[in-house]
C-alpha cells in the first residue's frame, strides 16, 4: 500500500461504491457442499444440499457472508501473499433467500497498528434490491503482514472470556484434503489455498484451507447445536481467526450456550485454537 498515518486518515469513514450481488440456487448449493453439508451422508442436511426433493431448500446462514461482500474504497490494494483474514462477523434481519439480489456498501471502519502488521476492520450493509430492506450487516477484519509499526492505535479491546465450565456442546466435522479446491468455486480463488508453489512463496508449506471455509465449517456446527437446525432462528455470529488450517484437518467446535445464543471456539486436530471469541446469536433474541 503502505500503510501511514496519511493512508490512515484518508481511508477511515470512507465507502466504496455500492455494489451490486447476486446469487442463484446453484450457489447456495455449492456453498453447502463447500462447507461440508452432506459429507458421508448424502442424506443429512438435504434441506442444504438439494432444491428438487421432498424437502424444502433452505440457505446456510453463513452464506450471506461470501455472497454479499461489498468492495473496499479505490486506492486500497492489497498484496494476496500478505493479507490474511483477522475476523469475520454478520447479522441477519431476515432468511437469505435461496436466488438474491442485494446491494452492498461497504465502509472502513479502522485501520489499526498491531505491530507486525496492519487490521483494516469494515462493515458492509446489504440491502434487498426489489424491497430496500437490510437484509445483514457483515464485518470483516483484514490483517496485512509487514505493514504495521507507523504509529497508529491498536484498535478496541473485546471483553470476550472463556466460560469456566465445560462446553454445553462439541461438534466435530472432518474436513477433505481437497476442501481447498471445492471452497475456491464459490468465489474466493487465492492461489494460496490450491498452488504449492505460491504458498510456499508466501511462508507456508502447503496449500492452507480458506478460513471462510473453516467459519463456514463452523456456522454449520452452531446452526445445528444453537438453533436447533433452523436458519430463521440463527440471528449471526462473529469468530476471530488466529491460526490457519491445514487441509484435511478435524475441526472441533466447543459451544457454550447463553440466554441469547452462546460463546464458541473452534480448534484443529491438534488442538490448537483457530477461529476464537466466537460469539453467535439467535434472531429476536432480546
Amino acid at each position: 500500500m503502505p500503510i501511514d498515518l496519511d493512508f490512515v486518515d484518508r481511508f477511515v469513514g470512507r465507502a466504496g461504491a455500492p455494489g451490486e450481488r447476486t446469487w442463484t440456487v446453484k450457489d447456495t448449493l455449492l456453498y453447502a457442499v463447500a462447507v461440508g453439508a452432506g459429507h458421508g451422508d448424502a442424506a443429512r442436511e438435504l434441506e442444504f444440499t438439494t432444491e428438487n426433493s421432498t424437502v424444502r431448500h433452505r440457505v446456510l446462514p453463513s452464506f450471506i457472508a461470501v455472497a454479499a461482500r461489498g468492495d473496499l474504497p479505490e486506492g486500497i490494494t492489497l498484496d494476496l501473499s500478505k493479507i490474511l483474514h483477522a475476523d469475520m462477523g454478520f447479522e441477519l434481519f431476515a432468511d437469505v433467500p435461496a436466488e438474491g439480489r442485494v446491494m452492498s456498501t461497504t465502509r472502513v471502519d479502522g485501520i489499526y497498528d498491531k505491530g507486525s502488521g496492519a487490521l483494516v476492520s469494515s462493515s458492509t450493509d446489504v440491502v434487498d434490491v426489489e424491497t430496500g430492506q437490510p437484509i445483514a450487516r457483515l464485518t470483516s477484519g483484514t490483517f496485512v503482514r509487514g505493514e504495521g509499526g507507523f504509529g497508529g492505535d491498536r484498535g478496541p479491546k473485546d471483553s470476550w472470556e472463556l466460560p469456566g465450565r465445560e462446553p454445553d456442546a462439541i461438534v466435530r466435522y472432518e474436513t477433505l484434503a481437497e476442501q481447498g479446491l471445492i471452497y475456491r468455486l464459490t468465489g474466493d480463488s487465492n492461489p494460496l489455498h490450491s498452488d504449492p508453489e505460491f504458498a510456499r512463496k508466501a511462508g507456508y508449506p502447503a496449500p492452507i484451507l480458506h478460513g471462510m471455509c473453516t467459519y463456514g465449517f463452523t456456522a454449520r456446527g452452531l446452526l445445528h447445536a444453537v438453533a436447533d437446525s433452523d436458519p430463521a432462528v440463527f440471528g449471526g455470529m462473529y469468530g476471530r481467526f488466529t491460526k490457519p488450517v491445514q487441509l484435511g484437518e478435524t475441526l472441533e467446535i466447543q459451544v457454550w450456550k447463553t440466554e441469547g445464543g452462546g460463546v464458541f471456539r473452534t480448534l484443529d486436530s491438534k488442538g490448537d485454537v483457530v477461529i476464537d471469541r466466537g460469539r453467535v446469536s439467535l434472531r429476536g433474541a432480546s
